[in-house]
């Protein structure tokens, strides 16, 4: 890619999205001697890497069998060899590469940016650094492409943070406001075909095609090393099954009863999707309020596109009638949540609300103001009882929840009572 047209085509039939994480990788570099970009399978990360660094380090990828062998048999060479600064892809495919990269950051501790490294095996990758490079690595996270880079803002902050912009005036007035959002139709098209960059960046793809090819490159090639799946074939008949589940408290008896497996089993392989990033257990928030509260952690697919194709749903009308419609608009809120605080290099910090009474708020966000309550709403037109989670939300918790947002897909912002407010999708 020549770095004087950094918005140039990088392949053929592709264009190029800028991404939320560069700022932040570009100071991490100024930062860190060692920085690691994890992420799942295609998310994009060589391409960002190249993007941002491109003029500035050296590329290797450990993924051909040629540099793999050469970073194996002699790894101080290959290292000297290839320079400094050097981003090096897929690192994981040569672990006993990591010690001879802190003998030689020891040597210039405070020189930044001499090491980016990547992979898709978070888990492996980020055990073998926390090993070797303790306190010089800095971990940063890329996920699939969030909305705000799909609608060219990549930067755009959150709804209720400072600089958003000053659509809520009129709203403080009492006025209800309209914005320009996103169809109905191109949402839920979205939310079928998926986030990742090459379904992206080449409309023409056949969404369904894409995923079925991923999926079985997925396990083929991320799966087979990790030691808890045996059985592959079994394996992907729980990834589905638990597909049909998102959105929905984990059942790991049930789960397990359903495919035959034990309980220890569906942990496991749990965790081998933890570790690849394809799904998120949701944990409950739990605080001291003399009430019974839900324990049990509730599972999220990350990329809707992967739920619906393994759920079987590629008509846009079967999504969004079907009985997934309402978590997989979760899933979509969830994984923009999740996607712009990672692209900042903030954890996280999001949970759900729910009684055993059957009270409940989909997503609770800790800010430096208190805990945001959402609500996510398939329907265009948000009413002002939708918000009643949220009320009781706050009513148990007290001073410690703020007003709280119903997110729809339609286009009206507008006062629900109470200090809560309906929060078009384009707006989040």
């Amino acid at each position: 890619m020549d770095p004087q047209h950094p918005d140039r085509e990088i392949a053929a039939g592709q264009r190029y999205i800028p991404r939320g994480i560069e700022p932040t990788l570009k100071r991490a570099c100024r930062e860190f001697p060692v920085v690691v970009l994890t992420g799942p399978r295609q998310s994009g990360k060589t391409t960002v890497l190249r993007r941002v660094l491109g003029a500035t380090h050296d590329y290797v990828t450990l993924e051909t069998p040629d540099a793999r062998a050469a970073a194996t048999a002699d790894p101080r060479g290959f290292l000297e060899g290839a320079g400094r600064p050097l981003v090096v892809d897929e690192v994981q495919n040569a672990p006993q590469l990591l010690e001879y990269i802190k003998e030689r950051v020891d040597v210039a501790r405070d020189q930044p940016g001499q090491y980016v490294l990547s992979g898709s095996q978070n888990v492996l990758l980020l055990s073998q650094v926390s090993e070797s490079l303790a306190g010089m690595a800095l971990p940063l996270r890329l996920l699939p492409l969030s909305l705000r880079e799909l609608d060219g803002s990549p930067q755009r902050p959150l709804a209720w943070e400072p600089g958003h912009g000053d659509e809520g005036q009129a709203e403080r007035a009492g006025e209800p406001t309209t914005v320009k959002a996103t169809t109905l139709a191109r949402t839920w098209s979205r939310i079928v075909r998926g986030c990742y960059p090459e379904l992206a960046a080449q409309p023409d793809r056949d969404p369904e095609w894409w995923h079925a090819a991923y999926a079985q490159t997925y396990l083929e090639r991320d799966v087979r090393t990790v030691r808890q799946v045996g059985d592959l074939v079994q394996f992907q008949a729980f990834v589905r099954a638990l597909a049909a589940r998102n959105g929905t408290l984990l059942n790991l008896s049930g789960l397990g009863r359903d495919l035959g497996l034990t309980d220890n089993t569906v942990k496991a392989w749990l965790s081998v999707l933890e570790a690849s990033q394809q799904i998120v257990l949701l944990r409950p928030y739990f605080a001291d309020i003399g009430r019974r509260l839900v324990k049990t952690p509730k599972v999220y697919f990350l990329d809707t596109g992967t739920v619906c194709y393994l759920a079987g749903l590629s008509d846009v009308a079967h999504a969004s009638r079907g009985p997934m419609a309402g978590t997989l608009m979760e899933s979509l809120v969830l994984g923009e949540l999740i996607k712009t605080y990672r692209n900042r290099g903030v954890q996280p910090r999001i949970s759900f609300w729910r009684t055993g009474r059957g009270e409940e708020v989909d997503f609770v966000v800790e800010t430096a103001d208190g805990l945001l309550p959402l609500e996510v709403k398939t329907s265009a037109t948000p009413l002002p009882r939708m918000a009643a989670g949220i009320r009781a939300m706050r009513a148990a918790l007290g001073g410690g929840a703020l007003p709280g947002y119903v997110v729809h897909p339609g286009a009206s912002r507008l006062p629900l009572g109470e200090g809560d407010r309906a929060l078009p999708l384009s707006m989040l």
